[in-house]
């Protein structure tokens, strides 16, 4: 079955980075788009960025850009997101999820679209 394991998180200072790994099994990783989306206890999920199955496309909300990274390696089947220049409001549960299909399009997000999801990931951005 589909495993997502998020791995990375931890303990920052404003203005420190992380590195986030998703190890995804279970299923054909590079024939799916992936996609990065964070929870806060009390808030809705929140979508962060998405790639495509080659790797070569991505997206990312407004208030990540600039200083999020999402990339992956098909051949080792880990996500990645690469998170600098960290802010408090950053801080939250960090969840990969899948896209339903088998699609080199990059899909614009909808949480109906990505229902496979891993447990997470906790980072904490506080001084």
């Amino acid at each position: 079955q589909v495993q997502l394991v998020e791995s990375g998180g931890g303990s920052v200072q404003p203005g420190g980075s992380l590195r986030l790994s998703c190890a995804a099994s279970g299923f054909a990783f590079r024939n799916y788009a992936m996609a990065w989306v964070r929870q806060t206890p009390g808030k809705e999920l929140e979508w962060v960025s998405t790639i495509n199955r080659a790797g070569d496309s991505a997206y990312y909300a407004d208030s990540v850009n600039e200083r999020f990274t999402i990339s992956r390696d098909n051949d080792k089947n880990t996500l990645y997101l690469q998170m600098n220049s960290l802010k408090p409001e950053d801080a939250a549960v960090y969840i990969c999820t899948k896209y339903v299909f088998a699609s080199s399009e990059l899909p614009i997000f909808r949480a109906a679209d990505f229902p496979k999801r891993g447990q997470g990931t906790q980072v904490t951005v506080s001084s």
